[in-house]
């Protein structure tokens, strides 16, 4: 499941690959964007923004992608074969004479001016790991709206950039506050913790193969996450699941917490059936 830290090392393997050299095929796999060829250009960066990438070519073009909840970007050698999944997946192919990169599943994918990225991009709040990062501003926005879940308000990228449902959950932990707590309920101090784990949990991982927010615990890299039914790594007792919404796109993210160490409103769990 991409988020932030997935796409900053994404990006960078894009930009290693790509960045400085011509492309000898650029093909995209989508109908609106079908005929477009930029062979002969170079590209000129690959930038991450939040978790959305900004492949940047000569010539003033960008080349915006997100992988959402299934896509990804796969680097390979000339010659290698690929095997990011079946042929039908394929969205997008970008090579040189040195390297490929295949684009699977993308659910986003288009060509716009660089000039414009910002009707795709402006809408963000501060990027956990990018250059401008302002935990002030980042803050603010979380605090704009008290009544907000705190799951809802950590996953709205128009307040911070970054986060998914993986961190929601476990930075909620952290937080020792379920997902559906008010964030306005927060005790003092702890929205502005909760800011900076989350940098420095990104900013941890963004160089790791596999995530962990986990401080001590070798066995275990996550605290909450996918451990349904299993002990608490404080307390012991078993970690719940539930669904929660997501404002932003309408859908349902499965959501874990310990009902013992975390205060707050909770979630149906995701097989009950609600009442009506």
């Amino acid at each position: 499941m991409p988020e932030g830290d997935n796409v900053w090392l994404t990006a960078r393997r894009l930009h290693d690959a790509l960045a400085g050299q011509i492309l000898t095929r650029f093909d995209l796999r989508v109908p609106r964007f079908a005929t477009v060829d930029l062979t002969g250009r170079i590209v000129l960066d690959v930038t991450p923004r939040g978790k959305h990438l900004l492949t940047r070519v000569e010539g003033g073009l960008t080349l915006h992608s997100h992988l959402r909840m299934d896509g990804s970007w796969q680097v390979y050698g000339s010659g290698e074969r690929w095997r990011g999944g079946p042929g039908h997946q394929i969205r997008a192919v970008l090579s040189n004479a040195a390297h490929t990169a295949v684009g699977y599943r993308l659910p986003v994918l288009e060509v716009l001016r660089t000039a414009d990225e910002q009707q795709v991009v402006g809408h963000l709040g501060p990027d956990l790991l990018g250059p401008g990062w302002d935990p002030d501003a980042a803050l603010a926005n979380l605090l704009a709206d008290p009544a907000r879940p705190l799951g809802e308000a950590l996953l709205d990228q128009r307040n911070l950039a970054g986060i998914g449902n993986i961190y929601k959950s476990e930075l909620a932990f952290m937080a020792r506050a379920t997902p559906w707590l008010p964030i306005g309920e927060l005790p003092s101090g702890i929205p502005e913790r909760l800011v900076s784990t989350a940098h420095r949990l990104l900013e941890a991982n963004k160089d790791r193969p596999a995530r962990r927010t986990t401080a001590t615990r070798t066995d275990q890299r996550l605290y909450v996450y996918g451990r349904e039914g299993q002990p608490c790594l404080r307390c012991g007792t078993p970690i719940r699941k539930a669904d929660q919404s997501d404002k932003g796109d309408g859908r349902e993210r499965p959501t874990y917490w310990c009902p013992r160490c975390q205060a707050g409103p909770t979630g149906r769990p995701a097989d009950q059936p609600a009442v009506d």
